[in-house]
């Protein structure tokens, strides 16, 4: 049990997600500009982003948590030593090479430094004569980027993983990808937030399954979570509703505690607990709505885009109950101590950690 409370409270040290870079690209008489949101810190820092969920893994975290109280003025510099050794990696072909260049950087003022701070970098180039079409790579080690087109008709949207290259793009539009396309490219962007990087819902979606071994508890409470979170999602998405992550997040914490602290009292489903999971799953809807609007739907194609993602973030949640059920319930979940030995402790657990995610989003 010892080994279990150590991975909660290292869910609970794990502030530091990793978020994609967003790049948008343009082509306008002759000149490529690209902008690139980015958590630059990171790279900076020289942390090897691919398949990393959270930066305290790194064996660099010191060194790039030192760099996220920096003011502009004083990572700037860093940030430019950073792009002299790094843009080279980042190649770019259009009808031959296109030579980068950096023309400006953006950082915003320090703000909470548990929150990744979103700096803009701003390159440019000149686009060869005759040139139809682009193709980039993005360098190892970068981590995600999902790079949107702008300024045509049915522009490109792509999810690239670290050392990956895109397929030629036509310069002048067109490269949109259909219905069918766009809803399995947005399937692994939803499981993502879920596994690895979702240690909130991932919490949740354990309390849930910790409150019985039977299987029409957990059917009923994962589908009122699902219906509740497909709503606001998508209202989210749509613009709609919006309410700040100051005041979401700190709710969705709220909701891990509440859970987990019932399944210490009630040792069935009761009445009212698929209401209040209902409730809870509008709050973390809008978090998946705030992931969504980080990315950018691809314009033309806004449903498949969204039912891909949803898709994704379903299959997350029920491979956590896989998981779970495969690494204690198949084994245990029969014995009569299961519920004092594991569930118990394990909520006891989650609250911990839930509560711990509430004070640090409120006060810190």
């Amino acid at each position: 049990m010892s080994s279990l409370w150590l991975m909660l409270w290292s869910a609970a040290a794990a502030a530091h997600e990793v978020t994609p870079t967003i790049g948008d690209f343009v082509t306008r008489d002759g000149i490529l500009t690209l902008d690139l949101r980015m958590n630059v810190e990171a790279f900076v820092a020289g942390i090897d982003l691919d398949g990393m969920a959270n930066t305290n893994d790194s064996a660099l975290s010191d060194a790039y948590d030192g760099l996220r109280v920096l003011e502009p003025e004083a990572l700037g510099p860093e940030v430019r030593a950073f792009v002299e050794a790094w843009l080279p990696q980042l190649s770019v072909e259009a009808n031959g090479p296109v030579a980068l260049r950096l023309d400006r950087v953006e950082i915003p003022v320090v703000g909470n430094p548990d929150l990744p701070r979103a700096s803009h970098l701003f390159f440019t180039g000149v686009v060869p004569d005759g040139a139809r079409t682009l193709v980039l790579r993005w360098p190892d080690g970068a981590g995600d980027i999902v790079l949107r087109q702008q300024g045509v008709e049915a522009p490109y949207t792509g999810y690239l993983e670290g050392g990956a290259v895109t397929e030629p793009i036509p310069l002048a539009g067109g490269a949109a990808r259909g219905g069918w396309q766009t809803l399995a490219a947005y399937i692994p962007v939803g499981f993502d937030h879920i596994l690895p990087k979702g240690l909130d819902h991932i919490l949740f979606v354990l309390g849930l399954f910790f409150l019985s071994t039977r299987l029409a508890p957990l059917i009923w409470q994962v589908s009122a979570f699902t219906l509740a979170h497909t709503v606001t999602l998508a209202l989210g998405a749509l613009g709609i509703v919006s309410i700040p992550g100051s005041i979401v997040e700190p709710l969705i914490a709220a909701s891990i505690v509440y859970v987990a602290v019932e399944n210490l009292f009630a040792k069935g489903l009761s009445p009212w607990r698929p209401v209040v999971i209902f409730g809870f799953g509008l709050l973390h809807g809008l978090g998946f709505a705030s992931v969504l609007e980080e990315f950018g739907l691809p314009a033309g194609q806004f449903v498949p885009a969204l039912i891909g993602f949803n898709v994704g973030v379903e299959l997350g949640q029920l491979t956590v109950i896989a998981i779970a059920f495969l690494a204690v319930g198949a084994w245990f979940g029969t014995k009569p101590w299961y519920r004092v030995r594991i569930a118990m402790p394990a909520s006891v657990g989650i609250a911990t950690v839930g509560a711990y995610w509430f004070l640090e989003r409120v006060f810190f």
